[in-house]
């Protein structure tokens, strides 16, 4: 067995023992020399490493090298590739926190060694019940980010909600993406981004990655493990939408204690998916977004290009030439009030703007057949985040 193989296969087995205790698993590599020795030691050198009452001790043994190999040439098999802890593949950022793994498990067509350590990376996390508030300012954060001097990859959990959104967004803008799994790299949770996964595995710089071994199934306590990685990989976390209790308060946290900077979007003092934003406001841990140019430039990523236009007279200018002048102004107005009411419905929008019903259905599906806004099936309307 080659000595790269080698290395990776004890990362393997190594992981598969101290996966949630990276630290004992990066202490035996610091005292042994490799990933593999422990499992060439004897019964009475692992007594002696551990002591006669550890519960360590009848759990390794060479079987385990063996199985870890097996693995291996299984995953290999399926395309999946590995970064160990000491590697000069492996994340920088992720190595310089005390609990990073001691392995990464990969699928991506961008090589490991191209893979990490080429871009900044800022991590957006959130709830699984994203409003069209935090919807809207995710696709606004990412395509802020897209612009940028220096544009980042986008780091999150391949979760419902804020997660999903911030990878789609970046697939959006050919912005590369990684997604942190909390399951085996056999698998995808939740089931229903499995086509989301394929995409980001196949786009030039993204990738799935996860430290847990094949097998892994979706259990309460896999998340904290997971979060622990997005947070590590990153720079600068941000939060997008969170009840005080949640995995993305859990990153944003974790996130504040290896030193790494957090940025939050406001919400309502009464909303209970603003709650855990304010909440990490309140305690200073984090700084409050006001715009998504605003944010690009604390994170030190350079600026975005200047707007040129105000968003109403683009809407004028696109419309002038087929609407009456008093038509236009309707529909810039309106515009401009959709603007300032995300999720604004019809009914609403008639009372604000004075307009009969028939008048804001006829200059929103202009609107809309445009690409300036976005309607659901409930009729309420928002700005398209990759023009406004």
């Amino acid at each position: 067995m080659d000595k790269e193989r080698l290395s990776v296969v004890g990362a393997i087995a190594l992981n598969g023992i101290f996966g949630d205790e990276p630290q004992i698993a990066r202490s035996i590599i610091g005292a042994l020399g490799s990933t593999h020795a422990l499992f060439e030691l004897s019964e009475k050198e692992i007594s002696a490493l551990f002591g006669p009452g550890s519960r360590y001790r009848g759990r390794i043994g060479p079987g385990l090298l063996e199985a870890a190999d097996r693995t291996y040439d299984s995953l290999r098999s399926q395309g999946c590739s590995f970064v160990c802890l000491g590697d000069e593949a492996y994340p920088r950022l992720l190595a310089e926190c005390p609990d990073a793994p001691v392995l990464l498990y990969i699928r991506s067509s961008t090589p490991p060694e191209r893979l990490f350590n080429g871009r900044p990376a800022v991590s957006i996390v959130g709830t699984r019940n994203v409003s069209m508030y935090g919807s809207d300012w995710c696709a606004r954060i990412v395509a802020a980010l897209a612009k940028a001097g220096r544009a980042p990859v986008i780091v999150s959990g391949l979760a419902i909600g804020v997660d999903v959104t911030a990878h789609l967004a970046a697939l959006g803008h050919s912005l590369p993406t990684i997604g942190v799994s909390p399951v085996g790299i056999d698998s995808i949770y939740p089931r229903r981004h499995a086509v989301v996964a394929e995409r980001m595995a196949g786009a030039p710089g993204s990738a799935v990655i996860t430290d847990y071994p094949p097998g892994t199934v979706p259990l309460p306590h896999v998340f904290l493990r997971r979060n622990r990685i997005i947070a590590g990989l990153s720079e600068a976390t941000v939060l997008v939408e969170s009840k005080v209790k949640g995995g993305g308060m859990m990153t944003a946290r974790l996130a504040a204690g290896y030193g790494r900077s957090v940025h939050v979007l406001p919400g309502r003092a009464d909303d209970i998916y603003s709650s855990g934003c304010n909440r990490l406001l309140a305690e200073k841990l984090a700084e409050p977004i006001t715009s998504a140019e605003a944010l690009v430039e604390a994170l030190g990523l350079g600026r975005t290009p200047e707007r040129r236009v105000s968003p109403g007279e683009t809407v004028r200018r696109h419309f002038s030439s087929a609407l009456s002048p008093q038509e236009t102004e309707a529909v810039v107005k309106l515009y401009g009030l959709i603007r300032r009411n995300r999720g604004v419905s019809y009914d609403e929008l008639c009372g604000m703007s004075r307009l009969g019903y028939s008048e804001v259905a006829k200059f929103a599906g202009m609107l809309e057949n445009a690409g300036f806004i976005l309607t659901d099936m409930l009729q309420r309307c928002t700005t398209n985040p990759k023009i406004a």
